[in-house]
């Protein structure tokens, strides 16, 4: 549906270009542009006849505008070394084949041999599919058991690149490849166990920003910097709790620019919305926040983590991973942009730069509470480790043709688990299907939760 990716800053410094996570620096503002992309003037005129608009609908225009979202227009190149951010699957192949080990064991954890169809919500390239596949198709209890392949994808232009990413795989074993436009579509069958996986797909999903006031949540909305009539401009709230990332705090932010430096600005409602009341009543975390409060309530991404815990839990039950960055709670100011590998203003160039926001994974597993069971979150890092990646490359790195390719496999795999970096700021979450289950037994949670602990508690 939407794209998911982890995005990596690259960062220029003595002529050398040296790859850091996308949280190490700050956002930097471009010059606004004399004239207005496509998605600009649709808000521009938006607003001029309808009033301001939800961070919702902002997010969602300039990702998902039918032909000029982000996403969409097949002119941005959006993945990779010429795009605006680079994935963990497209920087080492042990990233997807752990996954996929992990949804293999909690199928074999059944003791039935039963049909698979595997799910992804926003396979990006096709490469995290690609490897999980190759993992599974050489495991003699799953090789023959995966019948379906369905790929939750809007985006006409990503298609055509999973579909030539994953063709050489219709047709084995009776395998076939199926686009949806959203979870809702995905068929859940008697007799079929379901593998899902989504990672960073949560990120991309639009939310509101809300504010606790004594007269109750209201929203902060976006109206144009010429916006007469829109006087009640939103200042940065002191409670609301930023994200810290590891280099560079945001202690201002992201959406709280001057007026002068882009077309737009956030304004807050005079009044509580039946939006803002039933966000800021969706989570009994959210009423022991102080006033002034601001938090990014994504109604999609609870709607969206229901229906994936009701469709693992249906058929022959299922697995999932979650992988995203994020936190086990809300945060107010993470709205922030991607533009040619580097942090940028969210409000400038809305359709041509990816926009992205913090995970609340206390907010998914709320959602998925009566459907299904969830594990962790674990950070990247005590995941991948205790998965077994460090023994996984060492045996590439062996049967690798040239010690150069071994040195390769090694940096990459380090990368995912920096634990300064991608391994730190990145969360997985595992999510059964049998509810009440608890966490015994299904590794490497347990035993990762111990591990983050200590790493916390050490810093």
């Amino acid at each position: 549906m939407f794209l998911v990716r982890t995005r990596l800053h690259i960062h220029h410094r003595n002529a050398c270009r040296a790859l850091l996570s996308r949280h190490y620096v700050q956002p930097t503002h471009t010059a606004l542009a004399a004239s207005a992309t496509p998605v600009e003037k649709i808000l521009l005129d938006t607003i001029k006849a309808n009033g301001p608009v939800s961070f919702a609908t902002y997010m969602q225009l300039c990702l998902s505008h039918p032909t000029e979202g982000y996403y969409m227009n097949p002119a941005n190149p959006v993945i990779g070394a010429r795009g605006d951010f680079i994935t963990s699957p497209e920087i080492s192949q042990v990233f997807g084949e752990l996954l996929g080990i992990w949804l293999v064991s909690q199928y074999l954890n059944t003791g039935v041999e039963q049909n698979i169809q595997l799910v992804e919500l926003g396979p990006g390239r096709g490469t995290l599919m690609d490897d999980i596949l190759r993992t599974l198709s050489q495991l003699p209890h799953s090789r023959s058991s995966i019948k379906h392949v369905h790929l939750v994808e809007s985006s006409l232009a990503l298609r055509a690149i999973q579909e030539k990413k994953l063709e050489a795989w219709r047709g084995k074993s009776g395998l076939e490849l199926h686009w949806h436009d959203s979870i809702e579509d995905v068929p859940a069958a008697d007799g079929v166990y379901t593998m899902l996986v989504a990672h960073e797909f949560f990120d991309a999903l639009p939310f509101h920003l809300i504010e606790k006031t004594h007269q109750g949540w209201k929203e902060v909305l976006i109206t144009s910097s010429s916006d007469p009539a829109a006087k009640t401009i939103l200042r940065p709230s002191d409670d609301s709790t930023p994200p810290q990332f590891s280099n560079s705090p945001l202690t201002t932010p992201s959406h709280d620019r001057s007026p002068s430096q882009t077309r737009f600005r956030p304004v807050l409602a005079t009044e509580p919305s039946p939006v803002s009341t039933l966000l800021g009543a969706s989570s009994p975390r959210f009423s022991s926040l102080p006033i002034g409060a601001r938090i990014e309530v994504s109604a999609a991404s609870f709607r969206i983590a229901r229906k994936l815990g009701e469709l693992i839990s249906q058929g022959a039950g299922g697995s999932a991973l979650i992988i995203d960055y994020g936190t086990n709670h809300a945060v107010g100011n993470s709205f922030r942009a991607f533009k040619d590998h580097a942090l940028a203003d969210p409000f400038d160039s809305p359709g041509h730069a990816d926009l992205t926001a913090n995970v609340d994974f206390a907010y998914l597993a709320e959602a998925l509470a009566g459907t299904a069971t969830t594990h962790g979150p674990l950070s990247q890092r005590s995941f991948l480790l205790q998965m077994g990646i460090n023994t996984r490359v060492a045996a590439l790195q062996r049967a690798a043709a040239l010690p150069e390719r071994g040195v390769a496999l090694g940096k990459a795999a380090a990368r995912l688990v920096d634990g300064t970096g991608m391994g730190k700021e990145y969360r997985v979450m595992g999510v059964t299907g049998a509810v009440g289950e608890g966490t015994e037994g299904v590794w490497p949670f347990v035993a990762g939760e111990v591990q983050d602990a200590a790493t916390e508690k050490s810093h």
